[in-house]
This record gives C-alpha cells, sequence and structure tokens, in this order.
C-alpha cells in the first residue's frame, strides 16, 4: 500500500475549513476544491444543483463507484431583523444552539458583503440578568446575533446590505495540537475530503491503478438530507465518507477508523460491510465498526430515495460531533489507507 502524505491531508483540511461553506452557499469552497482535483490531474463534471464530480478511470468499466464527501456545514439563515439591530437566526443543519453560544460569525450579504458579529442569548449578562442567564433556554427565539456594527434599529442592519435570508457563518477555530489532535467545527466533513484527495494523491504516486473507475462526488446539501440527488448510470456501489460517532455508549475511538454497520435510517449492506473489514485486517488498518442512532450518511440517504447501488459508510471517529468536534491525525490515516484499499482492490 503506498503511503499516505499527512502534510498534505492536513494542509488541505486546513485550508477548506477556514472557507465557509455553510448548506446553501458552498461556491468558494467547491471552487477551492476544483483547483485541487485539477492539480491531481483529475476530471470534474458540475451537477445542476452545484455538487462537484471528480472521475478517475478504473479496470472495471462497467461497475462504476462512487465516493462521496459534504463540504457543506452546519450554519444559519438570517430570519428577522430585530427592531433593536440584532438578528434572529434559524439553522441549517441539526445542532444545539448551546454548542455555538459566544461563537464568532461571519453574516455574508447578497451583494458579497461581510460583517462579523458573535451568537448570545437575548440575555447575556449575568450583572444585568443574574439567574435568568443561566436558566433560559438556548432555542431559536431567545438566541440573536450581535453585530459588530454601530447598530441600533433595524434601518441601521439594512443600510448595511443586511436582509433575511443572508446565510450566517461559524468561525471553525482549527487547532492541531502537539500531540496530533485535530479540534474544529466541521471536521464533519471537511477531514473527509482532504482524505479523498490523499488518497487520490497517494495512488497517483504509488502508481496504483483504481479498480473499477470511480466517481469522486462532493456533495453540498448533506446536512440538510439531500447532498446525493443522483448517481451515474453504471455505479455499482456508494461509498460515504463521513465521521464515525465517538460518545458515551459508541464503539468508535479518536484513534481509528469506524465502519458503519447501521444509521438512523437503516442497516448497511452485511456482505459490503464484511469486504471493508476484511480489507482493514489484511492492510492491518485499526478500525472499529459501529451503530449511529442519530446520523444519516450522502450513502443512507441515496438508498432511501431508490438508489440501484450497493452502499457503505466509513470515517475518521470524531468526538464531539456537531459541536466543537475533535479527532487525532491517526484517525484520519488509518481512515485514508482503508480508502485506498478500497479504491484499489
Amino acid at each position: 500500500m503506498p503511503g499516505i502524505d499527512m502534510t498534505y491531508l492536513q494542509k488541505t483540511m486546513l485550508d477548506l475549513l477556514v472557507i465557509p461553506s455553510v448548506g446553501g452557499d458552498c461556491d468558494e469552497a467547491m471552487k477551492r476544491i476544483a483547483s485541487e482535483f485539477e492539480e491531481l490531474g483529475v476530471k470534474t463534471s458540475v451537477t445542476k444543483k452545484g455538487a462537484l464530480i471528480g472521475t478517475i478511470s478504473g479496470k472495471d468499466k462497467k461497475n462504476h463507484r462512487v465516493v462521496t464527501a459534504h463540504v457543506d456545514t452546519l450554519g444559519a439563515v438570517v430570519r428577522k431583523i430585530k427592531e433593536n439591530g440584532r438578528l434572529a437566526l434559524l439553522q441549517i443543519g441539526g445542532f444545539a444552539w448551546s454548542s455555538v453560544e459566544g461563537e464568532n460569525i461571519l453574516v455574508r450579504t447578497m451583494d458579497g458583503r461581510e460583517y462579523s458579529g458573535v451568537i448570545l442569548p437575548e440575555k447575556a449578562s449575568i450583572h444585568a440578568f443574574s439567574e435568568t442567564v443561566r436558566e433560559t433556554l438556548r432555542t431559536d427565539d431567545t438566541i440573536e446575533v450581535r453585530l459588530d456594527e454601530v447598530v441600533s434599529t433595524a434601518a441601521d442592519v439594512r443600510s448595511l446590505g443586511i436582509e433575511v435570508g443572508d446565510f450566517v457563518f461559524f468561525q471553525p477555530r482549527a487547532v492541531v495540537t502537539a500531540n496530533g489532535f485535530v479540534k474544529s467545527r466541521f471536521l464533519d466533513d471537511k477531514a473527509c475530503i482532504a482524505m479523498l484527495f490523499a488518497a487520490i494523491q497517494a495512488m497517483k504516486e504509488g502508481k496504483k491503478s483504481l479498480a473499477a473507475t470511480t466517481h469522486f462526488y462532493i456533495s453540498n446539501y448533506e446536512e440538510v438530507g439531500h447532498g446525493v440527488s443522483f448517481l451515474p448510470e453504471e455505479t455499482a456501489e456508494i461509498v460515504a465518507l463521513d465521521v464515525g460517532i465517538v460518545a458515551p455508549g459508541a464503539n468508535s475511538s479518536e484513534m481509528c477508523v469506524s465502519i458503519a454497520a447501521r444509521d438512523s435510517r437503516t442497516p448497511y449492506d452485511l456482505a459490503f460491510r464484511k469486504r471493508l473489514v476484511e480489507l482493514a485486517k489484511k492492510h492491518d488498518i485499526d478500525f472499529r465498526v459501529d451503530v449511529y442512532f442519530r446520523y444519516g450518511s450522502d450513502a443512507s440517504v441515496g438508498m432511501t430515495q431508490g438508489f440501484n447501488a450497493n452502499f457503505a459508510c466509513f470515517g475518521p471517529g470524531v468526538d464531539a460531533s456537531h459541536h466543537y468536534e475533535r479527532t487525532h491525525l491517526r484517525a484520519l490515516e488509518e481512515s485514508t489507507k482503508l480508502l485506498v484499499a478500497y479504491l484499489s482492490e
């Protein structure tokens, strides 16, 4: 098996993490991804709803494979401009408001202007509101954005060009520690896109052929449930690269690759899962099999749409998913090794 260039993987991941790409506004990140495909010599096409597909020819040209990872992230949209100059929000994707309280944000207007701010509860000052600050539930109705602008009315806000429907991006705060931990928002799923590119690079450098023609599908609406909307006609199987869930009661680990047996929608195909497990054992890849209770991938969602293909899902174990997430470089490397083994065998 060719070696994985972890320096390249880490740089690609960090590059992607700092590019805002909430579901519904992923164009900037898609341009960065398209340029990476181009650097690797991979031809790409764009779907009608903006997903990007890089295709590499393989030995089997009749039974194609799709490997998908998603660039869209959690975020929000401006729901209302309040009379006091604050912004009410509506979530994009599933998360708890408490997980982003105090987070710096970016509001992007329709004409491309950007304004910074922070997410706060309506009553944030402990000196002013005492126990109310501690006891108030964080909901769509109690969370707001305080803009870093001199605004005190809705008219002030609108004079900046901000309007209902503008997208709101959360700062990722990506950090790689000296001992190899990776902390950031949106490791789900930008870490997996970096893995995808590292696998392609490893196979190119190692002069290894793909077992079958493979379409690398970068989806842009996974977090809201409709990331992969079609499969190329020759597709025989689809693998979703997505994070494993590290939490009490789960089996995944931040130190290895997680192979999904079931998620909230469906069991994954048993024979396909066995194949991945056998590849992991054959190449001495550290892995765990896990079951996810509140989770769906582009592969399992595709199956509920009736796609005629086999399906599987694997990726690095990630702690605190849809919060301030953490994994380890070792999990990224083990996951990439499994991807290379799958692509080549």
